[in-house]
């Protein structure tokens, strides 16, 4: 298990990376919605319809907190794929979140 010091790098790497492909993501499409960030916590807001992404980091438990679609993913840091990955499914952050938000669009 990573200690807290590490789990912070690791987050903080993988939200940076995180953060860069979705505003690519914003600015090469229709993609309707804004990133903000603002004390380390991504927000992905849309406008139609009019929802909001928490994206966060939870150094006690160290995971990375996504609360999307009423439901709230928990990603855990695996070595092997030296990424953060949701436990249920096997998916890494960037695409998960790619997943969330084109599911968004749908509804």
């Amino acid at each position: 298990m990573q200690d807290e010091i590490e789990f912070r790098r690791a987050a903080e790497s993988a939200l940076d990376a995180l953060k860069k492909h979705l505003i690519a993501r914003e600015e090469e499409d229709e993609a309707g919605f804004e990133v903000e960030e603002q004390g380390g916590v991504l927000n992905v807001v849309f406008e139609e319809p009019a929802v909001k992404f928490v994206i966060t980091p939870n150094a006690p438990v160290r995971q990375i907190w996504i609360s999307a679609l009423s439901t709230s993913f928990k990603l855990d840091w695996d070595a092997t794929a030296g990424a953060f990955v949701l436990p249920r499914t096997g998916e890494k952050l960037i695409p998960l979140v790619d997943r969330l938000i084109n599911e968004n669009k749908q509804d």
